[in-house]
């Protein structure tokens, strides 16, 4: 099955050289310099990955992807010239799964595209294991159609969010570190700012949960080791 790519930059020498490797690796690439231009797209297009500029005028790309998490969960990828943490903090906030930071190496580009293609994948295979649905008290997760409902309302989930909530839910009761998240979750060496990240995924998921402030009852942290949901 062909693999369909969204890719949105208003500087065409980036978007183009993003396309000539990700073509390199016989995916069908969809190529937009314009953000309004690519947003009519999505409902015409089955994208399985998006890669999105975050500085472009009219419409940001933080913006394209608050629109585009509306609808659909596929995996999205900030590409940004800011260094800013705040500016990563904003863009996983609002359900990107992964920024890269430019300028960049295109073959890391293509290496995490397909990370994140591996994880989406593996949750809408479709193969059935008796292991594939979690139960914790109101939330019930199923691996196999990706979906995800608590207190009997479906909960939407980015790939990623769903990957960290299952292993939360895989391994309840006990004590699951950052660094061990962001190992299994984004599959690379754990560095100093990828607590950040895995901080804010959380934060995401307690709000998308209706998590109470300061008091979570699904979510917990344990300060200085990491999160687990009880028992």
């Amino acid at each position: 099955m062909s693999t369909n790519i969204l890719v949105v930059d208003d500087e065409k020498e980036i978007a183009d050289l993003v396309e000539l490797y990700l073509r390199n690796e016989n995916y069908n690439i969809y190529k937009f310099y314009s953000p309004i231009e690519a947003l009519k797209s999505i409902d015409e297009i089955k994208y399985d990955l998006a890669i999105l500029d975050v500085m472009m005028p009219v419409m940001d790309g933080f913006k394209l992807c608050q629109k585009i998490r509306e609808k659909y969960n596929f995996p999205v990828i900030m590409l940004t010239a800011k260094v800013e943490e705040m500016d990563k903090i904003t863009g996983l906030t609002l359900g990107a799964d992964d920024y890269i930071t430019k300028p960049f190496s295109p073959l890391e580009m293509v290496a995490r595209v397909k990370a994140q293609l591996r994880r989406f994948t593996r949750y809408n295979e479709g193969i059935q294991q008796s292991n594939d649905i979690l139960e914790v008290s109101s939330l019930i997760m199923n691996k196999t159609t990706h979906e995800c409902s608590l207190n009997e309302q479906p909960l939407i989930l980015t790939p990623t969010e769903f990957s960290i909530l299952w292993i939360l839910c895989e391994n309840r009761g006990q004590v699951i570190s950052s660094e061990r998240l962001f190992q299994e979750v984004w599959g690379e060496k754990y560095f100093s700012g990828s607590n950040n990240t895995v901080m804010v995924h959380i934060r995401h998921l307690r709000e998308k949960m209706k998590e109470p402030e300061g008091n979570p009852k699904f979510i917990k942290t344990v300060w200085g080791v990491g999160y687990k949901i009880e028992k």
